[in-house]
Parts: structure tokens; C-alpha cells; sequence
């Protein structure tokens, strides 16, 4: 399931350091795809990607692909950031339960309330993606 994309004009504010191995993430959120890895064994999802299983240890590991839907568990306003992030104040960060049973931190780019679906976004700058959680209508 692809992710939307949204075009978001300038460079990201403080772009995330990649590695060979989570390349494959980066280049699959540009083109819409939200994945992670799954541990062969005991097949439990984790994010972000990682090249053991953090459950069981194991080294086997098989990317999969999320979709992107779920629900917003937390979510507060920054409004004195970093100064980075201050030509983007206030902005809302929140925690979202993926479907597929994985908790994570994201932006959150309107007033959606907790416990109502959300789905995730790609926001497309002029030097690489990000994601952010918006309301979803189910």
C-alpha cells in the first residue's frame, strides 16, 4: 500500500543519518512505501528497522512492507523547540499504534484527536522524505 505523498518545499530541518543497511527505508518512504523488519523467527515486526530482532536476538531478519493506518495513542505541541526546528513552531509530535502492532513517534500535521484513526504521510522535501501522521477517516 503506497503512503501519499506530500510535496513540502525547502530541505529537511535535521535530515536523519543513513547506513547501508536502513537505505532500503529511506528508498522505499520515497517512493511511498513504509517498511521495517520482521524477524524470521519469531516473526515480531520492529521499527525502526534494525539488523537483529530486538524481541529474540535473532540476525534474521525480511523486510516488510506496514501500512501506514492506525491509531493516535498520545500527541502534544511543541511550542519552545530546538533551534532547528523553530522556523516550524508550534508544531505537534504524537505516538501512533500501528495495525501492525508497532508504537511510534512521529510530527502530527492537524488536530486529530486521540484514540481516532490516522495514516501516515510522506512528506517529500527538496533533499529527502520524512513521515507524519494526519487523520484518517475509516
Amino acid at each position: 500500500m503506497s503512503l501519499p505523498i506530500i510535496q513540502t518545499e525547502g530541505l529537511r530541518a535535521y535530515p536523519p543519518r543513513m547506513s547501508d543497511f536502513t537505505k532500503s527505508f529511506w528508498d522505499g518512504l520515497t517512493s511511498g512505501y513504509f517498511r521495517t523488519t520482521c524477524c524470521d523467527d519469531c516473526n515480531r515486526p520492529s521499527f525502526p528497522p534494525k539488523p537483529f530482532c530486538p524481541h529474540c536476538w535473532s540476525n534474521k531478519v525480511s523486510w516488510i512492507e506496514l501500512t501506514g493506518r492506525g491509531m493516535l495513542y498520545s500527541v502534544t505541541t511543541v511550542h519552545a523547540g530546538p533551534a532547528v526546528f523553530s522556523g516550524d513552531l508550534p508544531y505537534k509530535v504524537g505516538i501512533v499504534d500501528l495495525e501492525e502492532g508497532i508504537r511510534i513517534a512521529t510530527k502530527v500535521l492537524d488536530d486529530t484527536a486521540l484514540d481516532k484513526p490516522v495514516e501516515l504521510v510522506v512528506l517529500s522535501y527538496e533533499d529527502g522524505p520524512l513521515f507524519a501522521a494526519r487523520s484518517h477517516l475509516s
